[in-house]
């Protein structure tokens, strides 16, 4: 029997694997909570890009270049990068773990609004294949740190089309009121100062308009302002090479979610950059992971309240914070596979941290559960692990792999005395 939605991620003899192993193995070897991550999903994630746009063909002018801010951990981008992609990062942090997983810096796109001044010397000199220059100061500063380091810096100016992606505005980064890329009525004046400075090559378009879309519309809307800029930047003498057209696609979190069409996707892109004789590089990342990640965890107590029930675990808000943050739903699956029949009852699902706030999911309706019974939490791949804290001085948890019926932790338990070792006590404290 499969389970919504995620490839890799079944019940199999009663109880919920991944990739044929069981949960409850993982849980008892390593612990709870942990993030369990199935390659054949990200697999499967990765071949919905490669059929769309037929990445095999010697003529696919295109790169996927990875997005580390969704899911950093070493593992899963050599993964990535062994089914062919590239990086795109936004700290110098996110670019050397690119490398360090197998990346080289000619693959890597460096994002990000607040590049500094020895982010940008670290990626020149490791010799970054692109820049997204995201503001006129930015742009000012590279050309005087390039200049200094005697290179030439490959620069694509972020362009801001003032759409709305429609998604939560947390995470929309395209409206004209967005802290993002440079407003898309001055880019021929950004583009000619671009041209002007010493020390860059001003040579692609780079525009991202938000997480979580589940519909091609505001890509098209955005992306149709694409050719009519690169024919006007042309006319001027700017030779633009490249387009940067970003992520955002998203992935259904909720059963009735809509599946993003893969391939109206891939056709609004080619009709977008048709004729223009442009290399195009697409930056996904929630996409990518998040269904092929979960997160385990363990049943503590079942609360009877006076007019609610709370399941409470051992998971909480700084192992997985889309919930608090962004009030994120979360698929929540029994590890122990539920009589169909079993009745439903509404839970509080929450976590152990001092915070109401801690909270996962509110009045939904679940099998009935015990202290000790596991629950994963569907669809965790993205932006879970990776925006995890140490609040309440709880450790940060481990990530396991799994493939074809084997598993390894790939990111140790965190300890507490770990959290001590980092901090050191002043003089005037010490007896």
């Amino acid at each position: 029997m499969s389970c919504f939605p995620v490839p890799g991620f079944a019940y199999h003899d009663g109880v919920l694997t991944a990739d044929g192993v069981p949960l409850t193995e993982i849980a008892a070897a390593v612990g709870t909570p942990v993030y369990v991550y199935s390659t054949a999903g990200l697999e499967a994630a990765w071949r919905a890009y490669a059929d769309a746009f037929a990445l095999g063909r010697p003529d696919a002018r295109m790169d996927i270049c990875y997005a580390l801010k969704a899911k950093s951990t070493l593992a899963v981008i050599r993964t990535r990068a062994r089914l062919g992609a590239g990086a795109d990062v936004v700290s110098v942090g996110e670019m050397r773990r690119a490398m360090a997983a197998g990346i080289p810096a000619d693959r890597i796109v460096f994002s990000g609004v607040g590049k500094t001044r020895d982010e940008l010397a670290a990626a020149l000199k490791a010799g970054i294949h692109q820049i997204n220059v995201e503001s006129l100061p930015e742009l000012d500063l590279l050309s005087a740190v390039a200049t200094e380091l005697g290179v030439t810096a490959p620069v694509a100016l972020r362009i801001n089309p003032d759409v709305d992606a429609g998604t939560h505005g947390k995470i929309s980064t395209g409206r004209k009121e967005d802290k993002f890329g440079i407003d898309f009525d001055h880019a021929g004046e950004a583009f000619a100062r671009a041209k002007a400075l010493p020390g860059l090559r001003p040579l692609g378009i780079a525009l991202h308009i938000g997480s979580q879309l589940l519909s091609v519309t505001p890509f098209q809307r955005a992306f149709g302002k694409i050719g009519d800029l690169v024919h006007r930047l042309r006319a001027a003498g700017i030779g633009i090479e490249r387009l940067d057209l970003g992520g955002g696609l998203g992935v259904p979190y909720r059963p009735e979610d809509r599946t993003p069409d893969y391939a109206a996707y891939a056709k609004v892109v080619r009709e977008a950059t048709s004729g223009l004789d442009c290399h195009v590089t697409l930056e996904p990342g929630r996409s990518l992971v998040a269904a092929a990640g979960i997160l385990l965890s363990r049943v503590v107590y079942v609360k009877e309240g006076l007019h609610r029930r709370f399941l409470v675990l051992d998971g909480a808000m700084n192992d997985l914070i889309r919930p608090s943050l962004y009030d994120a739903w979360h698929t929540i699956l029994p590890v122990k596979e539920p009589d169909p029949e079993a009745p439903l009852s509404p839970m509080y699902v929450v976590g152990p941290v001092c915070e109401t706030g801690d909270t996962f999911a509110r009045e939904r309706p679940l099998t009935p559960m015990r202290a000790g019974d596991l629950v994963a939490f569907l669809t965790a791949g993205a932006y879970g692990a990776v925006m995890a804290g140490t609040y309440n001085s709880r450790p940060l948890v481990p990530e396991v792999l799994v493939a074809r019926g084997g598993w390894e932790v790939v990111r140790r338990r965190q300890t507490v005395a770990d959290l001590l070792e980092m901090e050191s006590m002043p003089a005037w404290l010490t007896p």
